[in-house]
């Protein structure tokens, strides 16, 4: 029960890592906000999973791009659990297109998502981190951004950003006693991957060739790091990338 009394907001919850995350974090001992932007269908069905184990999780809409729809979100945590204690900036938006085929308006929507909604999620959570000097906020970057992806330059681009976005803010946020990591997944078997990729047995053999683990990830390898980032374990840990991707890219 690492994060017994802890109130967390994990954005686009419903499903992939976001699911597992929303899933592990109520475990521990979490309360839960899970954030979705369409299918409030899974959203549900995570807020279901985790009070039939006996724990606590609400399910609430909002497009992170929008700052007033952040803003709700935390105040729908408010209204439900309390002061938000763990932000988990996971919500992502990563169409397959070509470099040259990309427009302003694609590129501009990439953007919002993967990168500015972290900065509305920083933002609308500091008063309450602030208040009582401490809090956890943590990133989801990408492996893509060491291997480069094709034909993903927008995601990429907005993954690598993530990056320096979490080792800056640790730097002004470390003051008010704020840890801000970020966790870098590698090839991940989510329901999107599937779709992206649905020759999965192929992606399996390739994956296999690169990383020092053979096996394909699941959402659930990603969990421990992220309670991880979230608990107390990690308090004197900030400004950090995790890498986890079964030794596909080093440090």
């Amino acid at each position: 029960m690492r994060l017994e009394g802890k109130v967390a907001i994990v954005t686009g919850g419903s499903r992939g890592i976001g699911g597992a995350v929303s899933l592990g974090f109520a475990r521990e001992g979490a309360r839960v906000v899970v954030n979705y932007h369409r299918r409030g269908d899974l959203a549900e069905g995570i807020v279901n999973r985790i009070k039939s184990e006996g724990g606590q999780a609400v399910a609430v809409q909002g497009d992170v791009a929008q700052k007033a729809d952040v803003e709700r979100l935390v105040q729908a945590a408010h209204e439900a659990f309390g002061p938000v204690d763990i932000m988990v900036a996971n919500a992502a938006y990563y169409p397959r297109t070509p470099w040259y085929k990309i427009t302003e308006e694609e590129w501009d929507r990439v953007m919002a998502v993967n990168l500015k909604g972290a900065l509305w999620c920083a933002q609308a959570v500091y008063p309450d981190m602030k208040a009582r000097g401490y809090g956890k906020i943590i990133t989801v970057s990408s492996v893509t951004v060491e291997l480069g992806w094709v034909p993903y330059v927008h995601y990429v681009t907005s993954k690598a950003g993530l990056i320096g976005f979490t080792r800056s803010l640790a730097r002004e946020a470390g003051k008010d006693g704020i840890r801000v990591n970020c966790v870098m997944p590698g090839a991940i078997r989510t329901e999107q991957e599937v779709a992206d990729f649905p020759n999965q047995e192929e992606l399996a053999k390739v994956l296999a060739g690169r990383q020092c683990l053979s096996r394909r990830g699941v959402p659930e390898d990603l969990v421990g790091a992220f309670i991880y980032l979230a608990s107390a374990e990690s308090d004197f840990v900030t400004g950090q990338v995790i890498n986890v991707d079964g030794g596909w890219v080093h440090y």
